[in-house]
């Protein structure tokens, strides 16, 4: 089943509707969807490699305009922002965000736009504590564009010898992938 899976990701990698789905991907995980981009960016990058860094400014440019919706939930749509942070499990309420901005501001989204955590958590709870616009979208262009194109060169200078390695042993590989998500997670818990 893994098998299937991982060949049917690599297809979609190569199919002719594979950018239009990494943008629409990109788009909606930054405000609403669970899916991050990295499931389509990565086998695409390892597909195409020449294309490695117009996937990455695809990934980006999608990725903050849908932060740009984020936003504006968060913003313009309260108790709709409210619900999705809930649904995301910070039913912490309105006061803690506008806190975490008032307390670390730009450092929120520096931080979290790099990391694998939601970036919807972001997007609208900057819209909740009504932070800086202009900070927000330069921002989240930095964080989203260095996350991508970084991904973006890692796997074009090593993709190839570690496509070959994961190929190779595919159920390890995925083991380990999973021991290291649940490990991210209870730490992220814990703290």
């Amino acid at each position: 089943m893994l098998r299937k899976l991982y060949d049917r990701v690599f297809e979609l990698a190569r199919s002719r509707h594979a950018t239009k789905a990494l943008a629409v991907v990109s788009f909606a995980e930054s405000s609403f969807f669970p899916i991050p981009p990295d499931v389509m960016l990565a086998p695409m990058i390892l597909a195409r490699p020449q294309k490695a860094y117009v996937y990455a400014a695809i990934c980006t440019v999608a990725s903050v305009l849908g932060g740009i919706l984020g936003y504006a939930i968060g913003y313009f749509l309260t108790d709709v922002g409210l619900a999705i942070m809930r649904l995301l499990g910070h039913s912490d309420g309105l006061e803690q965000f506008r806190q975490w901005f008032d307390q670390w501001g730009l450092w929120v989204i520096l931080i979290k736009g790099l990391t694998p955590i939601p970036y919807k958590l972001v997007t609208i709870a900057s819209g909740l504590a009504a932070f800086s616009f202009p900070i927000f979208i330069a921002a989240s262009v930095a964080t989203r564009g260095g996350r991508f194109f970084l991904e973006a060169w890692i796997l074009k200078t090593w993709g190839p010898a570690m496509l070959a390695q994961v190929e190779k042993r595919l159920a390890l590989w995925t083991g380990v992938g999973l021991v290291v998500l649940i490990g991210l997670i209870v730490v992220l818990k814990l703290l």
